[in-house]
């Protein structure tokens, strides 16, 4: 969603480069761009002016850091300013000790908050929380069978008492239903409307007086831009709001609404929705967010993504096999379906800093190499697969899973050369030795990213004086030591 944001920003940079410092003559055009790339993503006006008076004020009260170029510092400058507007750190969800945590759950109809009940029961799940789903929204047809449906789906039990009963009854019976099976949190699904109406509201706030949630979240559309940071200050003022849910932050969205609530509303963005998967839930990170808006990638929730999927014993034996060039087709093909379950090859690319630059098409490119790999893979023995060595020195063979997975002799010929090279070049890694990686997803048709054994488009954490922020360098000490290096 970031792209162009990104890359007007980019362009800001480029016009302190080759500057000896940050001064008033030079740093007005690079503030011009800033404005620029903030107004075109839909940013509220307010925040873009005060955003841009902070910026300059600093930009010119900086001392210059040696070794530290002027375009650097000032993208150090933007990013803790985003940061800032953003608001500085994510804000947990509430967790009452001894009690049920109730959530209430309110917004617009279409912004996905069913869906998004949905996601936040499963995301607690995984925090060892249990839960119970309440459908209150008995005005949109299917809405309840919508709930049941997902409820099943990650196996999280729905309280419902069908679509002619009183929706803050529902609530009341939902709350003591949780209380009396000991259920860590409630999740309390609303109704939504086509726009903001007094029937609504009146009905949201009787049942928040009804239940007394400790949390009060609203689930806005990210894809209306700084329309819904209004939309939380109204909800916020007339209702009472506790933070908020940004759905369809992978879609085209321009990034107008991630910057623009905080500030705006005064209320704190708590989760933001990914994908239309019930699993696409993160919690909001304004550091994380900021570096991807400037282009770094962001690490540690790539990290995290990897620890959810990844097994500590598992690591540790992939790793003693890469060491000992042990590693086969089996391990291969695993850490292929690791990486789709951690999502889209292109969202966990956007995640590695200086993969911002890789085009639609070098992605999709990528998603159809490995594809072709899977493909050939399933078409070996058992045997074939533990020992590619066979495949190396055995024609007849190539030909047989050639024709089982529908590809030419030569793609798999060049399957195992690739693997044999990178089983070898792993080696070295491992020994302290750093070679070039071989095209193992098809050579150039990559156009020279990482999945063909080129180079990051851009120089990842730019502007920091000794490489990553504090806060990436210690999670990447500790990914180090719990062995998460065999993605």
């Amino acid at each position: 969603m970031f792209e162009a944001l990104s890359d007007r920003l980019e362009s800001a940079w480029k016009k302190l480069r080759g500057q000896d410092k940050i001064s008033q003559s030079n740093i007005q055009d690079a503030l011009r761009e800033v404005r620029r790339a903030l107004l075109e993503a839909d940013v509220n006006l307010q925040v873009v002016k005060d955003f841009i008076s902070e910026v300059e004020t600093k930009a010119q009260g900086a001392e210059v850091i040696t070794g530290v170029r002027p375009d650097q510092q000032f993208i150090k400058i933007v990013y803790d300013e985003l940061v800032q507007v953003m608001g500085e750190e994510n804000v947990p969800l509430a967790e009452v000790e001894g009690k049920t945590t109730i959530v209430l759950m309110a917004g617009l109809q279409g912004t996905g908050k069913t869906t998004a009940s949905a996601k936040l029961a499963l995301h607690l799940r995984k925090l060892d929380r249990s839960c119970l789903l309440v459908a209150t929204d008995v005005y949109r047809p299917a809405a309840i069978d919508q709930l049941i449906t997902l409820g099943k789906q990650i196996d999280v039990p729905v309280f419902e008492l069908g679509s002619d009963a009183d929706p803050v009854e529902i609530a009341r019976q939902g709350v003591e239903r949780a209380q009396a099976e000991g259920i860590n949190t409630v999740i309390i699904d609303t109704a939504g409307r086509l726009q903001i109406d007094q029937d609504m509201m009146a009905e949201l706030a009787r049942i928040k007086a009804t239940v007394q949630p400790d949390e009060t979240l609203l689930v806005v559309d990210s894809m209306t831009g700084q329309e819904a940071a209004n939309l939380t200050r109204t909800f916020h003022e007339q209702i009472g709001i506790t933070g908020a849910i940004l759905t369809k932050l992978d879609g085209d969205s321009r990034g107008g609404a991630a910057l623009s609530v905080r500030q705006i509303s005064g209320a704190p963005i708590k989760f933001v929705g990914v994908g239309e998967k019930v699993e696409a839930l993160q919690p909001f990170y304004p550091d994380r967010m900021a570096s991807r808006i400037l282009g770094m990638g962001d690490v540690l929730t790539l990290v995290e993504k990897a620890q959810e999927e990844i097994d500590l014993a598992d690591a540790e034996k992939m790793q003693e096999k890469i060491l000992s060039a042990k590693f086969d087709f089996t391990d291969f093909l695993k850490q292929m379906r690791l990486l789709k379950n951690m999502g889209s090859l292109g969202g966990i690319m956007k995640l590695i800093p200086g993969m911002n630059k890789l085009s639609d098409d070098q992605l999709k490119q990528g998603e159809t190499q490995l594809k072709r790999c899977e493909a050939m893979i399933n078409s070996m023995t058992v045997q074939e697969r533990r020992d590619p060595d066979l495949l190396a020195s055995s024609p007849s063979r190539r030909r047989r899973i050639a024709s089982g997975s529908g590809y030419k002799e030569a793609d798999v010929s060049k399957l195992v050369a690739d693997f044999q090279k990178m089983r070898s070049l792993m080696q070295q890694m491992g020994q302290g030795r750093f070679p070039g990686m071989p095209g193992m997803f098809g050579g150039g048709s990559m156009g020279g990213g990482p999945l063909a054994g080129g180079r990051p488009a851009s120089p990842g954490w730019r502007g920091y004086p000794g490489g990553a922020p504090p806060a990436a360098k210690k999670k990447k000490k500790e990914k180090k030591k719990k062995g998460f290096g065999t993605l």
